[in-house]
């Protein structure tokens, strides 16, 4: 299948897949290099993208990582069951959007207005981002493209996103978790094991400087934060406000 929307780097100011004739795919549908498939065909494609490129990454946004409501919470177990399918899979947080100068720390934070340098200080060649708002997820997946390498995947509660190398759109929990399920089975057909321990992921250096020298964890065995200082209300947003883009 010839690709419409390529990997990069594209250079400066490349066309949007939109100008390419890329649209958002139907309902029960995703993307793969710009091309409509079955949903289940692009969970495919992410997960063997995460499985043989190097420094696979997550890429959790605001709108999962703030504990503000029983969805948001119930959205992030089940990014945390995706990342336990995924062999030394990184977790690298988008907490909010505010521009981080004069200097970003790649090891702790993406963010979308320079998100190619935490790719390239951290040299990730796939990702995921799941929980972003649309409009900043796609300001992201363009600069990414325009000047890395790495394949990009949304994972996207709307409409999903086209500037990605793959997509799937109406994500809820259970959406994520039937991702899950299809990284597991193809993970046992391309014949790649969980280590024992269940410690899938891998810590950064400042993670795990962080977390006193520990490489890995299992990401089944991060806790949620409580609701109050780590609810994204404490910055004075409301769970009805962003229900309709979680």
């Amino acid at each position: 299948m010839e690709r419409i929307v390529e990997p990069g780097p594209a250079g400066f100011h490349p066309p949007s897949a939109a100008e390419l004739g890329v649209l958002p795919p139907l309902p029960e549908h995703g993307l793969t290099f710009g091309h409509e498939v079955p949903e289940e065909k692009a969970m495919e494609e992410m997960a063997k993208a995460m499985f043989t490129r190097q420094n696979a990454t997550i890429f959790p946004g605001p709108l999962i990582l703030w504990n503000w409501n029983d969805h948001a919470a119930d959205k992030a177990r089940a990014v945390l069951e995706l990342a336990a399918q995924i062999p030394e899979v990184l977790i690298i947080p988008m907490p909010d959007y505010r521009p981080k100068y004069p200097k970003i720390e790649p090891e702790e934070v993406i963010n979308p207005n320079h998100p190619n340098l935490t790719i390239w200080g951290n040299k990730i060649e796939a990702c995921i981002f799941i929980g972003v708002h649309c409009h900043y997820a796609n300001l992201t997946l363009k600069m990414i493209r325009a000047g890395t390498n790495c394949w990009t995947s949304a994972i996207c509660a709307e409409q999903g996103h086209e500037d990605a190398m793959f997509t799937v759109r109406d994500s809820d929990a259970a959406k994520i978790r039937k991702a899950a399920q299809v990284f597991k089975r193809v993970r046992e057909e391309m014949g790649i094991a969980l280590p024992e321990s269940g410690e899938s992921v891998r810590f950064t250096g400042l993670q795990s400087r962080v977390h006193e020298g520990k490489t890995h964890t299992n990401p089944l065995n991060i806790p949620l934060g409580e609701e109050g200082t780590a609810s994204a209300a404490a910055f004075g947003h409301k769970a009805e406000d962003m229900q309709r883009e979680g």
